[in-house]
């Protein structure tokens, strides 16, 4: 693949250095705590990135990955659960990079984030973080606390314990589809004692978990 599509520079990881195809950069971020990467066009600009300092980037990378938590009124709206976790994704583009995250609703603290991973969608994301803080809860034994979801799609495909979609393997997404077979298999063996409550955004405002980037 060299010379070909994207670079990427890997600037915290299991090994550091720039990459001509994401699955050797994948191998290098996955399971990496903090780990820091970004694609770049051209070779070039890869290693001038990596030559350089990392910093500018990484404060970049941050900047796009700095949650704002959303202002909401909950004393105008007590019917909301404060004891509750709220899940959301985004997807820059469709398919594209996908991410998803959970937070506590009372405190805005995140709980959990996954991705960026290559060539999933919004939907899939959402159907993600809610098989995964279900999953999560139900490791616990937590079946008492309630998740918000703001998408009727990704309840829908809990509900129905399948992900109704179209995406196809195309040599980058692997990953996501690594992680629907997981999710629909956990669906399939597992009964869903959480409650699902769709986030009312028109009245409430942006779910907790929103990345803030519309």
């Amino acid at each position: 693949m060299a010379g070909k599509g994207k670079f990427y520079v890997v600037w915290n990881g299991q090994h550091t250095g720039v990459y001509d195809n994401w699955e050797d950069c994948k191998e290098q971020i996955t399971g990496y705590p903090d780990a820091k990467y970004k694609s770049f066009p051209t070779q070039e600009e890869a290693i001038r990135a990596y030559r350089g300092d990392p910093q500018e980037h990484i404060a970049v990378i941050k900047a796009i990955a700095r949650h704002n938590r959303p202002v909401i009124n909950y004393e105008a709206f007590p019917e909301i659960i404060l004891d509750a976790i709220a899940v959301d994704a985004a997807c820059s583009k469709n398919p594209g990079p996908v991410e998803y995250r959970g937070v506590n609703v009372r405190t805005g603290e995140q709980l959990f984030h996954v991705g960026p991973l290559e060539g999933g969608t919004n939907n899939i994301g959402e159907f993600l973080a809610l098989v995964h803080v279900l999953a999560w809860l139900d490791k616990l034994g937590r079946h008492d606390i309630p998740v918000y979801s703001d998408s009727r799609t990704a309840q829908s495909w809990v509900r129905n314990r399948h992900a109704k979609t179209t995406l196809k393997p195309d040599g980058t997404n692997g990953r996501v589809l690594e992680l629907l077979a997981r999710a629909e298999s956990w669906l399939q063996t597992h009964d869903v004692k959480n409650r699902i409550i769709k986030w009312d955004t028109d009245r409430w405002g942006e779910i907790p978990a929103d990345f803030g980037r519309k």
